[in-house]
């Protein structure tokens, strides 16, 4: 063996428990308890028994009064059950826990000083990052470390001017950001001391996966949960009373097209000719066909299509918040009915709609809105995106690139291949690039292999153990390389060929080696945004012929015009 290696055991999918106090007893007691009291054990395989998943991928946490358990708008990658004592949920803004986060520059500083003064020996050496948890007005902190906690100063005057909801022991809240890599849809706090079980949603798939019943009540809860935030959230509905908004709540119809795990198929898909993706894609509404109701986009992507001779012209693609059929429905509004659908509404990868039907809009919804609202719903959200060329937004979403808020694009006829880009990112991350300059080029944009921060990152599907995860301070997709096992489900995952399996090496320089394979031992990395530096992405400040910018991919409407050209 060459004295540059050392041999140590590969790491496994529960080397690093979610919580280390978790112990037998504790798996014993929570055996006795709903839900997992009914679940049958034999149910699950011999390599995910049920008391392993609760021993690895759960643990108990203790909040007292006013602490926050959860924020509104923060990224978590898990649910809670309570166990004992009661929590509140939010049904509405909650002032204190939207307290602005104040950036890192002091973290940043430390971190680019010591890799100025004392830069790593070898590649791929890694240290600890963190930052404290940052406070605004009615909220304290108490603890420290991971064990930190925010609190409200005030219970009492929170309940008494905030609508909520009780949550006590048996209910599971949080499932709904865990499944859908989305960010909490609600603030939850201590209303009193309470026992909650986290279980990290590697655990709560597993659990699922063996247990049709928790399946389906988790099912439940997702679909209730997320019918409630989006109509709230929805503009078109906010002039509507609470009455009239629980009548359209009853009204409602959840749809989904494609498949959550659509980027399995990317790949095949990528092959196929403009023609034959279009087609292949699922049809969510057909044009030429009555509109049969108000489609609200609550997940996932769509592409907004117009028939032109045998074959079909994209002329938008829509995302979350956004919504299809408006236009023509408006036209119920002068008593007529309403016209059959202008374009065609398709799948691209996963879809999920909440469905208004017709009459219930025409009925609830168009007599709160006057003349200037009514126009300007009706031709916003599927008006055609002049800002972009058919082609353009073909090759976007044909490729799944509007999944992107941060893709690297390179003007290739500014860029010189100097590859100061990638020198300057190797510096910053311990001598190793985290992107390749190579991707898909449409015109004269080339779109790099460079993590995107995607709106859907499927990269977080599968991951064993949540190395892999949404920063819940900045939204960042982050790995966090003590729990990442190398199994390289995430770069297998990730349909843009984003991540990339890197051999790692001791602080000494040596590589490590499997002690029972004698193969060397890979763990993920992928472009964090520079995270540690204190002006953002070292690629874009390194770029000395400004060919290098980051876009938001997800809405054309905000893209350079250079690129749209």
């Amino acid at each position: 063996m060459s004295q540059h290696e050392v041999t140590r055991a590969r790491p496994q999918r529960w080397d690093e428990p979610f919580g280390d106090d978790m112990t037998e007893a504790l798996v014993d007691r929570l055996l006795g308890v709903e839900p997992f009291g009914s679940m049958d054990p034999k149910a699950f395989p011999s390599a995910t028994p049920l008391r392993a998943i609760l021993l690895n991928d759960t643990r108990v946490i203790r909040y007292a009064d006013g602490d926050l358990i959860v924020r509104e708008g923060d990224y978590g990658g898990s649910a809670f059950l309570v166990l004992d004592g009661v929590a509140r949920v939010a049904l509405e803004n909650l002032p204190e826990a939207k307290a602005d986060r104040p950036s890192a520059s002091g973290g940043k500083l430390r971190r680019a000083l010591a890799r100025l003064l004392s830069p790593p020996k070898a590649p791929e050496t890694r240290g600890p990052t963190g930052l404290p948890p940052v406070l605004g007005p009615g909220v304290g902190a108490r603890g420290d470390g991971e064990h930190a906690t925010v609190f409200l100063q005030d219970v009492p005057a929170v309940l008494d001017r905030t609508r909520t909801a009780r949550l006590g022991p048996g209910e599971i809240f949080g499932e709904l950001s865990a499944l859908t890599r989305s960010p909490r849809s609600a603030t939850v706090f201590a209303e009193s001391p309470v026992v909650m079980l986290e279980i990290r949603w590697q655990g709560l798939r597993d659990l699922m996966r063996y247990t049709p019943a928790l399946a389906a009540h988790v099912d439940m809860l997702y679909r209730q949960n997320s019918l409630a935030v989006h109509l709230r959230e929805t503009p078109l509905l906010r002039g509507l009373s609470a009455e009239a908004l629980e009548r359209v709540a009853e009204a409602v119809e959840f749809e989904s097209f494609g498949s959550f795990e659509w980027q399995a198929d990317h790949p095949a898909t990528s092959e196929l000719t403009p023609f034959e993706r279009v087609e292949r894609e699922p049809i969510a509404a057909e044009e030429g066909q009555p509109p049969g109701g108000l489609l609200l986009v609550r997940g996932g992507f769509g592409r907004v299509t117009r028939r032109e001779g045998a074959g079909r012209r994209t002329v938008a693609y829509l995302g979350k918040g956004q919504q299809f059929g408006a236009e023509e429905i408006a036209a119920a509004a002068t008593g007529e009915d309403a016209a059959p659908l202008r374009r065609s509404l398709h799948a691209v990868g996963r879809l999920d709609l909440i469905r208004i039907p017709t009459a219930v809009v025409v009925e609830e919804v168009l007599p709160t809105l006057n003349a200037s609202q009514l126009t300007a719903w009706a031709a916003s959200p599927t008006a055609e995106q002049p800002v972009a060329d058919s082609n353009t937004l073909d090759f976007l979403v044909d490729h799944r690139l509007m999944n992107g808020t941060r893709a690297m694009v390179i003007d290739l006829d500014r860029c010189t291949r100097c590859d100061d880009c990638v020198r300057a990112c190797a510096a910053t991350h311990e001598g190793n690039p985290r992107f390749v300059r190579q991707g898909a080029v449409h015109d004269r944009y080339q779109f790099a292999n460079a993590c995107m921060q995607c709106v859907d990152p499927v990269c977080l599907l599968g991951c064993p153990t949540g190395a892999i995860h949404r920063d819940e301070a900045t939204g960042v997709v982050a790995i966090n390389d003590p729990t990442c096992v190398g199994c390289a489900t995430c770069a297998n995952s990730c349909p843009y060929k984003n991540i990339q399996m890197v051999e790692i090496r001791d602080p000494g320089g040596a590589i490590q080696i499997d002690e029972k394979t004698n193969q060397p031992i890979v763990k993920a990395t992928k472009c964090d945004l520079c995270a540690g530096q204190l002006t953002g992405p070292a690629c874009q400040h390194a770029c000395p012929h400004d060919a290098l910018v980051r876009v938001d991919l997800s809405d054309v409407s905000g893209l350079p015009s250079s690129v749209t050209r």
